[in-house]
């Protein structure tokens, strides 16, 4: 098979786009949250984990921390009891604890609005730093690359990388950068919804004529 010329693969992201904007023209962040740092402990907690389960989670977590001190100061058993059932609970209890020391003694309590100082944060890398931004801020720093992105994207053709941060580096060519956030979510609501890991229902998928079918059997 030829392999697609960039031009070309510009081309097919853009006509791909087009049909996951029509298929999810409400297409947002699925984790709920009321500013940037319930986003930004949300997005911490989703890390193998469904948003689902998160938000289960999240309103007793957020009722009781309102601020960056609150978590920072905290006892880290009342954190961990609060977070147990998203899993690695003790982990993701010490960095969300460690982010929120450094929110504090740093950033005046406020969450970062750049992707250096986002990715500066203990437990914060590249896509926990474009969720926040993309979604609290509305600011188009990059392309958030989770599973689904990964799988799909692949699949799709646009990318043959595995690691997050080379296959952000090879779609961020391919979308306006308008609109890097809402690519990110019509992707991940696809993959959610049609594009499944183990059995993709390419018979009814929206862009079936535009996609390679990549590694599907």
């Amino acid at each position: 098979m030829t392999r697609e010329t960039l031009k070309a693969r510009i081309t097919r992201t853009r006509a791909i786009m087009k049909r996951l904007r029509n298929t999810y023209p409400e297409a947002h962040c699925e984790l709920n949250f009321s500013n940037p740092l319930e986003l930004l402990v949300a997005t911490i907690l989703s890390a193998q984990c469904t948003d689902k389960r998160v938000n289960l989670v999240t309103p007793a977590l957020f009722q009781k921390y309102r601020t960056a001190a609150d978590y920072a100061n905290a006892p880290a058993t009342e954190v961990e009891a609060l977070i147990q059932t998203t899993g690695f609970f003790r982990n993701k209890a010490r960095n969300i604890q460690a982010c929120c020391r450094m929110l504090v003694e740093q950033h005046g309590g406020r969450v970062p609005r750049t992707m250096a100082a986002l990715h500066a944060l203990p437990g914060v890398g590249r896509k926990t730093a474009n969720v926040v931004l993309g979604n609290a801020y509305h600011l188009n720093a990059g392309i958030v690359v989770d599973t689904h992105v990964a799988r799909v994207t692949r699949r799709l053709g646009l990318t043959r990388q595995t690691d997050a941060v080379k296959i952000e580096r090879e779609l961020i060519p391919l979308v306006p950068r308008a609109q890097w956030t809402l690519f990110s979510h019509w992707l991940i609501w696809h993959g959610r919804r049609r594009c499944v890991a183990r059995r993709p229902d390419c018979a009814h998928c929206e862009v079936a004529t535009l996609c390679p079918r990549i590694g599907v059997k």
